[in-house]
């Protein structure tokens, strides 16, 4: 089992950078944890919403593999408790998936037949967050949930 963050864009500050490192170097003790970048398209300006949603689409299917387990990050989607967050991911963990992977869209969200890939939708909350920070939350609450699963003392209710 392998969990997978696909994001759009590269991080653009060091410092957030640096945040989203720690926590992926440590779900690395829990589970293979990895980060792939799909680069910013270019030239955007002429493309409408759609037309752009519709690319980086394609750019995400390029990096799915069979069997993969999709789930958005979508302000649309399910929010969750941390603990009930980490129930959800043990469950998923234990069904068998090669890979989980959690994807961020670009800053028009996904595209419809990216909707219709995915086996779920996660909202991290009802707030809007930069892309950016997207990164550095999620990473931080699958560590969060890796660590009640095995009930480490990082997570306190």
């Amino acid at each position: 089992m392998k969990l997978t963050l696909l994001v759009i864009g590269k991080t653009t500050s060091r410092h957030v950078q640096d945040i989203i490192d720690d926590y992926a170097k440590r779900l690395t003790h829990y589970v293979p944890f990895a980060i792939d970048v799909i680069p910013e398209l270019r030239n955007t300006k002429a493309l409408t919403a759609d037309q752009q949603k519709a690319q980086e689409a394609d750019l995400i299917r390029r990096q799915l593999q069979a069997g993969d387990h999709v789930v958005l990050l979508d302000e649309h989607g399910t929010e969750r408790r941390s603990v009930d967050f980490a129930t959800w991911l043990g469950k998923r963990m234990g069904t068998g998936p090669r890979r989980i992977v959690f994807i961020v869209g670009g800053p028009y969200g996904f595209d419809a037949s990216i909707h219709a890939l995915a086996a779920e939708e996660i909202s991290l909350s009802q707030m809007t967050f930069s892309h950016q920070l997207i990164r550095v939350l999620f990473t931080e609450q699958l560590y969060r949930a890796c660590t009640i699963l095995r009930g480490e003392p990082y997570h306190h209710e």
